[in-house]
């Protein structure tokens, strides 16, 4: 489970949330599960460093005034573990990623932060 900021003014955008590892099993995740406690969430799931550099989601916070997309994605991959572990940046989880995964589906979001 990813949540991107491809409108980020950064040059590569911006990854708020990294979460994976979880069990076929999982067909939901409990509510505060990006909050970074771990709480209601199966044992192997590994949250990665977001851009933030902290283990959670991070949410939204646009420049005062502009609008950007969150896409959020949910993977299906082919391998119980991905390989990378938590200190792994989200570069790197998005980069095996690529080469396991069997199929996706993504939620885009759009937040505009009020102008100042």
């Amino acid at each position: 489970m990813t949540c991107f900021d491809p409108d980020a003014p950064t040059g590569s955008g911006f990854w708020h949330w990294v979460l994976f590892d979880l069990p076929v099993s999982v067909t939901e995740l409990p509510a505060g599960a990006g909050s970074g406690k771990f709480e209601g969430l199966p044992a192997e799931a590994v949250h990665a460093r977001n851009d933030y550099g902290t283990r959670d989601f991070g949410g939204a916070a646009p420049p005062a005034g502009e609008r950007h997309r969150y896409v959020f994605t949910v993977y299906a991959v082919d391998q119980e573990t991905l390989g990378p572990g938590a200190e792994a940046s989200a570069a790197v989880v998005g980069f095996n990623l690529r080469f396991h995964t069997l199929g996706r589906a993504q939620l885009i979001g759009e937040y505009e932060a009020p102008a100042g």
